[in-house]
């Protein structure tokens, strides 16, 4: 006999539907990432967050993907899909801080963006955009061309 792990994935939201956020811009998206973002660490450590999607772009969560330090951190791309296949998104929004306060997207920003949208196409899980933002206000890579 075999001994096999049983895998149990939930998704509890403790938002009702109605209650839901609808976001339809990068700015809508911005102030929903701002509003959770801890301020007194925005300049000190970088974080990468998503925030996951239902169909009408109603906000089913966000979820902390990685913590790194000043420079940069990792970004498991297995984790965003994880997440967004356990909460049932149809779309979801990158963000992540510059300590720097630099606002414009790294060549390792824009390649994994690239990668994440690639990977969402096979999964019918689409990649809105990906925010960058410091204190001092955010870019969006979709309203830059980028997706």
């Amino acid at each position: 006999m075999f001994k096999v792990a049983e895998i149990e994935l939930i998704y509890r939201s403790k938002v009702k539907a109605k209650e839901r956020v609808e976001v339809s811009s990068s700015s809508a998206a911005y102030q929903v990432f701002n509003s959770y973002w801890d301020h007194n660490k925005i300049e000190f450590q970088e974080e990468f967050k998503i925030l996951l999607l239902n169909r009408r772009n109603q906000a089913l969560g966000i979820y902390d993907i990685s913590k790194g330090g000043v420079a940069g951190t990792v970004v498991d791309v297995k984790m965003i899909f994880s997440a967004a296949l356990r909460a049932h998104a149809s779309h979801i929004i990158m963000c992540h801080n510059h300590p720097s306060g630099n606002l414009n997207p790294s060549q390792q920003d824009i390649n994994l963006t690239k990668k994440v949208y690639q990977a969402g196409q096979l999964m019918d899980i689409g990649l809105l955009d990906h925010l960058i933002i410091t204190n001092e206000g955010y870019t969006s890579f979709a309203d830059g061309g980028y997706i």
